[in-house]
């Protein structure tokens, strides 16, 4: 009883449809295609000084000006997305495969329940970004460290949500069928279980992209995480907002990078959500 690929069609045409959703789409494709092809289109080393050109107007030398070293902004802003786009894929990649597991047990199996969602209760008692702010108190600052403390901060949305999607499905009469010709836990939960429970997944997932990204900019902001000189967005405000009123484009451009960047995902993670239920 797994989703037929005629059904997934009917997925991408609804959401091919949903102009909001191809916009995100847009944004998150131009962003990538920047990133990735940053060796070709910077036009600077990320750590060439030039205190000649320090802070200088957006213009035809540097496109977004230069930072309180002279440094390019333009080339810091494409190899810091590099950084904080793999940032968002790590932490969501990890927690999700962290949360979705633990979700599935904690909704098949009832005994592990209690335990599992209690522990997920206290992580939730706390905001998110606090929650992070705490644990990179006891690991310490850095990007590493900060991946780590998101990771820990999302996965119980993940287990809350998958949970609640097993407990409706594992009292569906097929899952009872199967149950009764003896087949194992392992072969439901992995055929007939987590294909059914994609829909709410994968929406997850896109939504948790951009708030991690935005959690990590948060947090090199704080000086939690990413530390300079390395060109993550989030550090990048930190150090341009010393210079607010005499060059307010060292933060203003990587601050609506990461804006750009998170309203791409949430168009499309919103646009995911209407396609895969059109309810």
């Amino acid at each position: 009883m797994t989703p037929s690929p005629s059904y997934w069609s009917q997925v991408a045409k609804r959401l091919f449809r949903n102009k909001t959703a191809m916009a995100g789409a847009i944004i998150l494709v131009l962003f990538t295609i920047g990133c990735v092809c940053a060796p070709w289109l910077a036009p600077y080393p990320i750590d060439q000084m030039n205190f000649k050109d320090r802070m200088m107007e957006p213009g035809a030398k540097h496109l977004l000006g230069t930072d309180d070293f002279g440094r390019d902004i333009f080339s810091r802003l494409l190899y810091g997305g590099r950084i904080s786009l793999l940032t968002g894929l790590i932490t969501v990649t990890i927690a999700s495969a962290i949360g979705v597991t633990l979700g599935i047990i904690a909704g098949y199996y009832r005994r592990l329940e209690i335990y599992i969602m209690q522990v997920m209760d206290i992580l939730l008692a706390l905001p998110a970004l606090l929650l992070a702010i705490a644990i990179i108190a006891v690991l310490g600052p850095g990007l590493t460290n900060a991946m780590i403390a998101i990771v820990i901060a999302v996965i119980p949305s993940y287990v809350r949500v998958v949970r609640a999607s097993v407990l409706t499905i594992r009292e569906k009469e097929y899952i009872e069928a199967v149950r009764a010709l003896g087949i194992k836990d392992a072969v439901i939960l992995a055929k007939h279980i987590l294909p059914n429970i994609l829909s709410p997944i994968i929406v997850l997932m896109t939504l948790q992209f951009g708030s991690s990204i935005l959690a990590a900019a948060a947090l090199s902001f704080l000086g939690l995480g990413a530390q300079p000189p390395m060109p993550e967005w989030g550090a990048m405000v930190y150090v341009g907002k010393a210079f607010l009123g005499q060059a307010w484009w060292m933060s203003m451009f990587p601050g609506m990078a990461i804006m750009l960047v998170v309203l791409g995902f949430n168009l499309l993670g919103d646009g995911l959500r209407d396609a895969l239920d059109p309810k």
